[in-house]
């Protein structure tokens, strides 16, 4: 199975230090919708894991969480692209709950949904340390892009052993598409 993991927030969208709060604040991340179209016609299964505070904190409901959702895949439709599966969590981070990255619980979460023992080689994106580290626990390929928060964490964090950098998805997406395919057991 070809299965990418993405994180959402400064890697397919435009991230605000102030949360995606609304629809009208979800924009997306020059290029990064016809990375997930390439990817999806390549035969990738495409799934977003985002930590969604702003639920656990009040700043949106669940209906605005779906609203936010229903653009982006409508976005993504228009370019031939599609998500396969979004996991997130919904927890402010003093839940100390299991889901919340960096701790591993969404991605265990999609290797239970995908049938999978681990995600040994499963290319997961983010653009901050903990993205890397809850992916790093279940063996992911890890891979930052410096859109969004990447290049602060670039700048400042000492990055997983192995994990490469990207300039942003598309960048990502050319990469990958040009190495050997290598895909989950």
């Amino acid at each position: 199975m070809k299965l990418i993991i993405l994180d959402r927030d400064g890697v397919i969208n435009e991230d605000r230090d102030d949360f995606i709060k609304s629809p009208d604040e979800w924009v997306p991340i020059a290029g990064s919708l016809d990375a997930i179209a390439r990817l999806h016609r390549e035969g990738w299964r495409v799934v977003v894991a985002s930590n969604q505070s702003g639920i656990g904190r009040g700043l949106f409901d669940m209906a605005t969480l779906n609203a936010i959702h229903l653009k982006m895949n409508k976005a993504l439709a228009a370019v031939g692209g599609r998500i396969d599966a979004i996991f997130f969590c919904p927890h402010a981070p003093e839940d100390h709950c299991h889901c919340r990255k960096p701790k591993p619980g969404m991605f265990q979460d999609i290797a239970t949904r995908y049938g999978l023992d681990d995600l040994s080689g499963v290319p997961a994106v983010g653009d901050t340390l903990r993205d890397l580290q809850a992916a790093q626990s279940l063996g992911c390929s890890l891979h930052l892009v410096r859109s969004g928060k990447g290049g602060r964490t670039l700048a400042s964090e000492t990055l997983p052993e192995g994990a490469l950098a990207h300039d942003n998805l598309a960048a990502f997406a050319t990469w990958l598409l040009a190495e050997p395919v290598k895909v989950a057991a």
